[in-house]
């Protein structure tokens, strides 16, 4: 008889098959030098970056408004594509890490782990804690800001906690923006799904590791404690940085996943 962790693949593939997922009008190019210090960290591993409907190359797409509908149709791409032939590890970020849960709940077989990183549920956390309320009015500005350098330039203010490369990442969002734009029409479609998400009691059998950050000025650092105090799921916290993580310190990060990852490994042995 397979145990559990055979019947997730996790015997074999827990940490080797990795699919990342963004946030709220975000594309998988805003990974930026994350994926490459992935890589260096599991030099065997997959990694494969996904875009959610209406982002990336699906730009041109209407973004569903559930977090079911967008997981549904990010799995049927994965699955056309041959992503999730075997079991994978999702590291997702903020509304990719609610897509993340709930691929995790409604198809368990394709999940063998996870790690969400500042993320939030609305039957957990009130909505001044998701988007914290100081963030209010340069969240809506920013929304309606028409000039693309001046628009990514006070995202990367309000998610990111380092100044030491404003210039070279606005550029480089900059850039991304023209060429694959998120309408505004999409961006408030992911964001009534995030703010609607409610995914239920069930915890998920697989291990899931959540990160924040205690300087997220966009999503309260709570909500991720909110979810670990429901489901007992293991937490750590980055001192300083901000909603982005993975920008802000993404050594860090790839020192976090080695650690859980070679925790489960041991785990099993």
């Amino acid at each position: 008889m397979k145990t559990r962790h055979q019947v997730f693949g996790m015997d074999k593939q827990f940490g080797q098959n990795w699919i990342l997922l963004r946030g709220l009008a975000r594309e998988s190019a805003h990974w930026g030098d994350f994926v490459a210090l992935l890589q260096s960290t599991f030099p065997d591993a997959q990694i494969t970056l996904l875009d959610l409907p209406g982002t990336g190359c699906f730009y041109r797409e209407t973004s569903p408004i559930t977090i079911k509908a967008i997981t549904d149709r990010v799995r049927r791409h994965a699955l056309d594509k041959g992503f999730i032939q075997q079991p994978a590890t999702i590291l997702a970020l903020s509304l990719g890490a609610m897509v993340a849960w709930e691929w995790i709940r409604s198809y368990p077989e394709d999940i063998c782990g996870a790690i969400l990183i500042n993320t939030s549920f609305a039957d957990l956390n009130p909505f001044y804690q998701r988007l914290r309320w100081q963030s209010y009015k340069d969240f809506v500005a920013l929304t309606m800001t028409r000039d693309v350098h001046n628009r990514e330039s006070g995202i990367l203010q309000l998610v990111s906690n380092r100044r030491d490369q404003d210039e070279q990442i606005t550029q480089a969002w900059e850039k991304i923006q023209n060429e694959r734009p998120i309408s505004l029409k999409n961006s408030f479609r992911q964001i009534i799904a995030a703010a609607s998400y409610r995914p239920g009691d069930n915890k998920p059998q697989q291990p899931v590791l959540l990160l924040n950050a205690q300087g997220d000025r966009l999503v309260a650092p709570q909500c991720s404690e909110a979810i670990h105090k429901k489901w007992n799921l293991e937490l750590r916290s980055h001192p300083w940085a901000g909603h982005d993580l993975s920008l802000d310190d993404g050594a860090w990060v790839a020192l976090q996943l080695k650690g859980w990852v070679a925790q489960k490994w041991e785990s099993m042995q």
